[in-house]
C-alpha cells in the first residue's frame, strides 16, 4: 500500500510539472487566435460589442497569465492549476458559444462532431465561477485550514458535478432528439430559458449558485479570522487577498446593478487573482500597506473635491446667480488649488492608520531634520543618521562614508 501511494504521489508530481504548465500556456495561445478567428468569421468584432470582449479577453488573460505562473513557480500548490484550469474552461466555452452562434443560428456551415461538442460545452461556462472560491480557501499555500473543511469541500464538489452532469444530459438528449434550438448568444434555448421537461434545471442552477456563494463568503470569513491571528509574511499575504477581494466584491456587485460601465467595471475583477498571485510568489509582497494607503487616500480626496466642486457650483449659480461658465471656471481652479494641500493632510492621516511604518519613518526622519541644524559635531551627526537610517529601515548593515574621511 504505501509503494502504492508512492507511486500515485511521484505520478501527481510529473503531472503537476512546469512542463504540464508550457504545455497549457500553448493550449491557451491557440484557443485564443481561434476565438479571434471564430468572432472575426462571426462579425462579432464590431464596435457595438468590442468593448465587452477587450474587457473579457483580458480578464481571461490576467486570470491564465497569473495561474500559469503559479503553476510553473509551485507546481505541488493546486491554486495556480485552478486559475489555469478556470481560464482555459472560460476560453472552452466562449469558443463553443461563437462556433454555435455561427453555425446554429447565423446558419453558416460547420463540422457535425465539432457542432455537437460546442452545444454541450457552451452550457458549462456558469462553472467557471466553481474554482474561485476553492482558491480563496486554499490560499497561500495550497492546503486545507483543517481536517473540517474536507467535507464542506466535498458536499461543495458533488453539487458541481451534479449541475455538470445536469447540464450536460439535458444537452445531449437535446441534441440526440434533433430538438436544436440556438440563442443569438449561441445557448441551447431550453437550457437558458428552462421550462416544461427542462425545468427541473432551474433549482439545480440555483443550488449551484447557493453554493458557490456560501462557500466564497465561508472561505473570505475564514481568511479574515485568519488574518487577525497572523503577523508577519503571512499577515501581508492575507492582506493582498482581502484587498483583491475586496476590490473584486465591487466590481461584481457594481455588474449585478446593470452599470453602464460594466465592460470597464469587469476589469476589476482581475485584482483578485493578481493579488492572489503577488501573495503566493511574494513579489512586492511589503508593499500592499503604501498600495491601500495610496488608494484609500485618493479615493477620500477624489470624493471631498467633487463634492467641493458640485457645492460651489450650486452655490455660485443658484444662491449668488453667477454666469455658469464663471461659476465652472472658478470652482475648477478652486478645487485644482485645493488638491495638493487636501492629499497631503489625507494622505498624513491615512498612513497614520493603514501605513503606519512610514508613517513613523517620516516622524523620525523629519525629527532628525530638526536635530540637524543646530548639529555641529561631525562624530555626533554621523552616529545620529546612522541610528535614523536603522530605525526608519531596519537594514541587516548600515555603514557611512564622508569624502576626506574615515567610514
Amino acid at each position: 500500500m504505501t509503494a502504492e501511494r508512492s507511486a500515485t504521489a511521484r505520478h501527481r508530481v510529473r503531472l503537476a510539472s512546469p512542463r504540464t504548465a508550457a504545455v497549457l500556456a500553448c493550449v491557451m495561445v491557440v484557443l485564443f487566435a481561434i476565438l479571434l478567428l471564430e468572432s472575426a468569421l462571426a462579425h462579432r468584432l464590431t464596435a457595438h460589442n468590442l468593448g465587452a470582449a477587450v474587457s473579457l479577453t483580458t480578464l481571461t488573460v490576467v486570470i491564465a497569465a497569473v495561474g500559469l505562473v503559479v503553476a510553473r513557480h509551485q507546481p505541488r500548490n493546486p491554486i495556480g492549476w485552478l486559475l489555469a484550469g478556470e481560464a482555459l474552461l472560460t476560453l472552452v466555452t466562449i469558443s463553443a458559444s461563437a462556433y454555435t452562434e455561427s453555425v446554429y443560428y447565423r446558419g453558416h456551415p460547420g463540422l457535425p462532431l465539432i457542432g455537437t461538442a460546442a452545444l454541450v460545452l457552451v452550457e458549462l461556462f456558469p462553472l467557471t465561477f466553481a474554482p474561485f472560491p476553492l482558491v480563496v480557501l486554499l490560499f497561500p499555500d495550497g492546503r486545507l485550514p483543517s481536517r473540517r473543511w474536507r467535507w464542506v469541500v466535498g458536499v461543495y464538489m458533488a453539487v458541481s458535478t451534479a449541475a455538470l452532469l445536469g447540464v450536460c444530459a439535458v444537452s445531449v438528449s437535446l441534441i440526440a432528439r434533433h430538438q436544436v434550438h440556438v440563442l443569438s448568444d449561441g445557448e441551447l434555448a431550453q437550457v437558458g430559458n428552462p421550462s416544461g421537461g427542462t425545468a427541473w434545471l432551474t433549482p439545480l442552477v440555483l443550488v449551484f449558485v447557493g453554493s458557490v456563494t456560501l462557500l466564497w463568503l465561508s472561505a473570505l470569513a475564514r481568511q479574515i479570522g485568519s488574518w487577525r491571528r497572523s503577523s508577519g509574511e503571512r499577515r501581508q499575504q492575507l492582506k493582498w487577498l482581502m484587498s483583491g477581494a475586496a476590490v473584486c466584491g465591487v466590481g461584481l456587485a457594481a455588474i449585478l446593478t446593470n452599470s453602464a460601465l460594466w465592460e470597464l467595471l469587469i476589469l476589476g475583477l482581475g485584482a483578485l487573482p493578481v493579488s492572489i498571485g503577488i501573495g503566493i510568489l511574494k513579489y512586492r509582497l511589503y508593499e500592499i500597506d503604501r498600495i491601500i494607503s495610496r488608494t484609500l487616500a485618493y479615493t477620500i480626496v477624489t470624493g471631498l473635491l467633487v463634492g467641493l466642486y458640485a457645492g460651489l457650483v450650486l452655490l455660485a449659480t443658484h444662491v449668488l446667480e453667477f454666469h455658469k461658465p464663471v461659476a465652472v471656471a472658478a470652482s475648477t481652479l478652486a478645487a485644482v488649488a485645493l488638491f495638493t494641500p487636501v492629499r497631503r493632510r489625507v494622505q498624513r492621516i491615512v498612513d497614520r492608520r493603514f501605513n503606519r511604518a512610514r508613517y513613523d519613518a517620516d516622524q523620525t526622519i523629519a525629527a532628525f531634520a530638526a536635530r540637524l541644524q543646530g548639529a555641529t559635531d561631525l562624530d555626533t551627526v554621523r552616529a545620529d543618521l546612522t541610528g535614523v537610517v536603522d530605525a526608519a529601515l531596519e537594514p541587516a548593515h548600515v555603514s557611512l562614508w564622508i569624502a576626506g574621511g574615515n567610514p
